[in-house]
């Protein structure tokens, strides 16, 4: 048998070598399986098992401890190259891509590559081909430039970022108007616009599926991750969870499982504003624009909308430009967007495009791989490439 060769860097994921945080919801370490060794001796197992960087770990006194372990077992030498072993995967990555004898050195080269106007334009062209029409009754879009446009502001509550800081709450336009400006006339009013532009996100669930409140008050802290704005009672869950809880760092809870508890959205209002933008609009178009960072439940207000584009998070004037129709959309979805709640509980884990698919008033099922352009769904050789047959 020929040994396989590693050429590359092997990288840690993020804090496997550090320990457990003190509650689940703690952003911190995950030495899954090696929870009785201390750090020192992770980064040692680490490090003999062939691995040259860890993700996430800022301190050194663990490496240099493993380093003494390794020439206390195995003598300087040995260690000495394994160390080098790692430093040379490393250092070739640094040397093939010019970060010490690179263009940037000279201002003058640097101005020509960075931020030039090709790779801006290549940037700006992915951005728009992964943008993803969903629906566009009557084809309402694209909309002429110079309409007046209704955009209402979208309220922001307090939530924890990924590293547990609490931002601030707000009330504020959710694009830069100056940039919409360029596009259309704005107004407050929505009696003097042609149509509304509701920009929303996807429904978040700010606890992300860890409640310490809960914990506290005698249940086991796991709570729904809701795809849906509106409140969420999670009854059809699993009884039994598939992990078997935290026997590390709160060994009395043997059960995952959320079944029954209730979750609201933390951007619940984002539905509010859509529903109550239909009913001031008085029948005139509403659009809605949403920044995706995961599936979503589109029952809630589907219906009540003429138009819905989908994004990840590109930006402002890559939106504007497909809703105007200077850039006709071309987007596919690259997962499916369940029904229900019910069809999310019953999803398995490992198998893919198991759920109910929502379908729209327009009768379009938004399945994987569904987009429309300005002539209707999308059909080309991606679709079938990438069929779910």
């Amino acid at each position: 048998m020929v040994p396989f060769v590693v050429e590359y860097p092997v990288c840690t994921d993020w804090l496997i070598t550090a320990n457990e945080g003190p509650t689940p919801d703690i952003f911190a370490g995950k030495p899954w399986g090696a929870e009785v060794l201390s750090i020192n001796e992770r980064h040692y197992k680490v490090i003999m098992a062939g691995v040259d960087q860890f993700g996430g770990n800022n301190e050194m006194k663990p490496i240099l401890s493993a380093y003494q372990m390794g020439v206390s077992e195995y003598g300087e030498k040995f260690m000495r190259a394994r160390f080098e072993t790692s430093a040379v995967r490393l250092l070739k990555n640094i040397f093939r891509v010019g970060l010490f004898e690179n263009a940037y050195i000279d201002p003058a080269e640097s101005k020509r590559i960075v931020g030039n106007t090709e790779f801006m334009k290549t940037g700006f062209q992915a951005q728009l081909k992964s943008v993803v029409l969903l629906k566009n009754t009557s084809s309402v879009l694209p909309v002429a430039k110079n309409k007046t446009v209704f955009i209402p502001k979208i309220y922001y509550p307090a939530a924890k970022d990924w590293w547990g800081n609490l931002s601030a709450p707000k009330f504020d336009y959710p694009i830069d108007i100056n940039l919409v400006k360029r596009y259309y006339t704005v107004t407050e009013d929505p009696a003097k616009a042609d149509f509304s532009l509701v920009f929303v996100s996807s429904p978040h669930s700010a606890d992300g599926g860890y409640d310490l409140n809960d914990r506290k008050s005698g249940g086991n802290g796991y709570v729904p991750i809701t795809l849906q704005y509106n409140t969420y009672t999670a009854s059809t869950a699993r009884t039994q969870s598939i992990a078997a809880g935290d026997p590390v760092i709160d060994p009395s809870i043997k059960n995952r499982s959320y079944q029954d508890k209730t979750v609201t959205a933390y951007n619940t209002m984002d539905l509010r504003t859509i529903l109550d933008t239909k009913a001031a609009m008085k029948g005139k178009p509403v659009i809605v624009v949403v920044n995706a960072s995961k599936p979503m439940i589109f029952n809630e207000f589907e219906k009540e909308v003429n138009g819905i584009v989908l994004h990840f998070g590109v930006s402002g004037q890559a939106i504007l430009d497909i809703l105007s129709g200077a850039v006709e959309p071309s987007g596919l979805l690259p997962v499916q967007m369940p029904a229900d709640m019910l069809t999310v509980e019953k999803q398995y884990e490992d198998i893919p495009f198991d759920m109910k698919c929502h379908t729209d008033a327009d009768g379009n099922i938004y399945d994987f791989g569904y987009g429309l352009n300005w002539k209707g769904k999308i059909s080309d050789q991606r679709n079938a490439k990438y069929h779910t047959q």
